[in-house]
């Protein structure tokens, strides 16, 4: 009755079967979510922290690694998978694309690792050299794996940030772009990769990633994740700016806010695993702007931080924190 009373169905849904206990949060109220919430994921990052290639093919048997960028992230930021994927891919002939696919990405990430997240001109030799060694095999790894599953467009989204840290070309990494969209024309990791590749600090313009996000976030349907491409190019525009303030414009906030109601507080939004990140981008730009409707953002949070897109602050969850509370 209080349900249909106000606007709501009077019976909750089921409970997530797989969703992991909420830790012992922090003296903030915060905690930070542990592989994507879910038993099951727990249970792949566990399999692979622990090298066990048989484990981690079990564990995988829910997942489409070729479509689902956040599974495939969490096996692309654990450490120590470089060390023993080598032999997956070398002697695993069945399952050769999703050992190279593994592998490219970690290269990626431990790639990065070694360049750390300091200007370019702070970067050591050594640094450059480990850097675009690992990078080198990811290239050659991911596009083996893209050759071998052409539907996957887990690879080319992967490949946009290899070729990025590579310095290659507009026209090739736009190709690797317009490979990702076929697949998947609405497909969110590739939109926010784009905006990071139109940034200055990369040889884009001024403008440009907020003008594609616009355009395509116009084209999405209502309550999908892709609004969260607008809130991450105001960031990235922070980013870029010297004024911390940046984003304190009335225009802005109302972007911002119009962008968040329609796509993750929309009431056809479907959380999926993963959906304390769309959150957390929002969460971050609505902050940033002075909007309201951040406080929104963080009450479905209750409390859970990803690392990203906080990791531009000096101190991700101490931030998130900050924030939170003050809105």
């Amino acid at each position: 009755m209080f349900g249909k009373l106000f606007g709501r169905d009077a019976e909750r849904p089921d409970a997530d079967p797989y969703a992991l206990p909420v830790p012992r949060r922090q003296k903030n109220g915060t905690y930070p979510l542990r592989a994507l919430g879910d038993t099951r994921v727990l249970a792949l990052v566990e399999a692979a922290d622990a090298g066990d290639w048989e484990a981690v093919k079990e564990s995988l048997a829910p997942f489409d690694l070729g479509r689902d960028h956040a599974v495939l992230g969490q096996l692309a930021d654990l450490d120590g998978v470089q060390d023993w994927i080598g032999p997956a891919v070398a002697e695993d002939k069945e399952h050769r694309a999703t050992a190279l696919l593994i592998s490219g990405s970690r290269h990626i990430s431990w790639g990065w690792e070694a360049r750390t997240s300091a200007r370019a001109v702070d970067v050591t030799q050594e640094q450059w050299r480990i850097f675009h060694e690992r990078l080198e095999i990811a290239e050659e790894q991911l596009l083996e794996a893209a050759e071998l599953r052409p539907d996957w467009g887990t690879p080319w989204r992967r490949l946009l940030t290899s070729g990025r840290g590579m310095s290659l070309s507009p026209a090739v990494n736009e190709t690797r772009r317009d490979a990702a969209l076929r697949r998947d024309p609405l497909d969110l990791d590739t939109h926010i990769e784009w905006v990071s590749q139109l940034q200055p600090r990369w040889g884009g313009e001024p403008g440009q990633a907020l003008a594609f996000a616009r355009k395509a976030f116009a084209g999405a349907p209502d309550g999908h994740r892709l609004g969260c491409v607008i809130a991450m190019a105001h960031i990235e525009e922070w980013v870029e700016s010297d004024n911390r303030d940046c984003l304190q414009d009335p225009r802005i906030r109302t972007e911002l806010r119009e962008a968040a109601e329609r796509s993750i507080l929309h009431h056809s939004y479907e959380r999926r695993l993963g959906w304390q990140g769309d959150y957390n981008i929002f969460a971050m730009a609505l902050s940033l702007a002075g909007s309201s409707k951040a406080s929104n953002v963080f009450r479905e949070l209750d409390g859970v931080f990803t690392e990203w897109p906080w990791t531009f602050m000096a101190d991700p969850q101490k931030a998130y924190a900050r924030f939170r509370k003050a809105f």
